[in-house]
Protein backbone atom coordinates (compact mmCIF):
# COMPACT_ATOMS: atom_id res chain seq x y z
CA UNK A 1 0.00 0.00 0.00
CA UNK A 2 1.11 3.55 -0.57
CA UNK A 3 2.15 5.03 2.07
CA UNK A 4 0.07 8.68 2.26
CA UNK A 5 0.50 12.24 3.22
CA UNK A 6 -0.92 15.45 3.33
CA UNK A 7 1.48 18.12 1.92
CA UNK A 8 0.29 21.43 2.33
CA UNK A 9 -3.08 22.68 3.89
CA UNK A 10 -3.92 26.48 2.91
CA UNK A 11 -4.76 29.58 4.72
CA UNK A 12 -6.63 32.31 2.37
CA UNK A 13 -4.84 35.50 3.50
CA UNK A 14 -5.47 39.18 3.40
CA UNK A 15 -1.54 40.30 3.27
CA UNK A 16 1.67 37.73 2.78
CA UNK A 17 3.88 39.60 5.13
CA UNK A 18 1.05 40.45 7.72
CA UNK A 19 0.51 36.10 7.66
CA UNK A 20 4.48 35.48 7.58
CA UNK A 21 4.72 37.90 10.77
CA UNK A 22 2.26 36.42 12.43
CA UNK A 23 3.09 32.81 11.59
CA UNK A 24 6.94 33.58 12.55
CA UNK A 25 6.74 36.01 15.03
CA UNK A 26 3.68 35.12 17.03
CA UNK A 27 3.87 31.52 16.89
CA UNK A 28 7.53 30.85 16.03
CA UNK A 29 6.88 28.77 13.29
CA UNK A 30 9.79 28.03 10.90
CA UNK A 31 9.35 30.29 7.03
CA UNK A 32 10.12 27.22 4.68
CA UNK A 33 9.74 29.01 1.10
CA UNK A 34 8.49 32.47 0.17
CA UNK A 35 8.82 32.87 -4.04
CA UNK A 36 7.05 35.36 -6.10
CA UNK A 37 5.18 33.34 -8.91
CA UNK A 38 4.06 36.74 -10.78
CA UNK A 39 1.22 39.18 -10.88
CA UNK A 40 1.72 39.97 -6.81
CA UNK A 41 1.34 36.42 -6.18
CA UNK A 42 3.57 34.25 -4.02
CA UNK A 43 4.04 30.67 -2.99
CA UNK A 44 4.54 30.88 0.84
CA UNK A 45 4.99 28.17 3.25
CA UNK A 46 5.62 27.81 7.09
CA UNK A 47 5.39 25.36 9.44
CA UNK A 48 6.22 24.67 13.32
CA UNK A 49 9.61 24.65 14.33
CA UNK A 50 11.04 20.87 14.01
CA UNK A 51 8.07 19.56 11.93
CA UNK A 52 9.39 17.96 8.78
CA UNK A 53 6.01 17.22 7.44
CA UNK A 54 3.17 19.12 6.43
CA UNK A 55 3.47 22.89 5.63
CA UNK A 56 0.77 25.61 5.81
CA UNK A 57 0.45 27.27 2.11
CA UNK A 58 -0.48 31.22 2.34
CA UNK A 59 -2.81 32.26 0.09
CA UNK A 60 -3.39 36.35 -0.65
CA UNK A 61 -7.31 35.95 -0.95
CA UNK A 62 -7.51 37.20 -5.06
CA UNK A 63 -11.47 37.72 -5.06
CA UNK A 64 -14.20 39.57 -2.43
CA UNK A 65 -15.29 36.28 -1.58
CA UNK A 66 -12.10 34.51 -0.85
CA UNK A 67 -11.33 37.76 1.58
CA UNK A 68 -15.00 37.11 2.89
CA UNK A 69 -13.91 33.69 4.15
CA UNK A 70 -10.67 35.06 6.46
CA UNK A 71 -11.24 34.29 9.90
CA UNK A 72 -14.03 31.82 9.04
CA UNK A 73 -12.17 28.64 7.37
CA UNK A 74 -13.52 26.42 9.30
CA UNK A 75 -16.89 27.30 8.19
CA UNK A 76 -17.71 28.97 11.92
CA UNK A 77 -16.70 25.14 13.26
Amino acid sequence: MTRQAIGYVTVVVRDYDEAIAFYTGSLGFDLVEDRPLGNGKRWVLVRPPGVLGTCLLLAAAATPEQAASIGNQTGGR
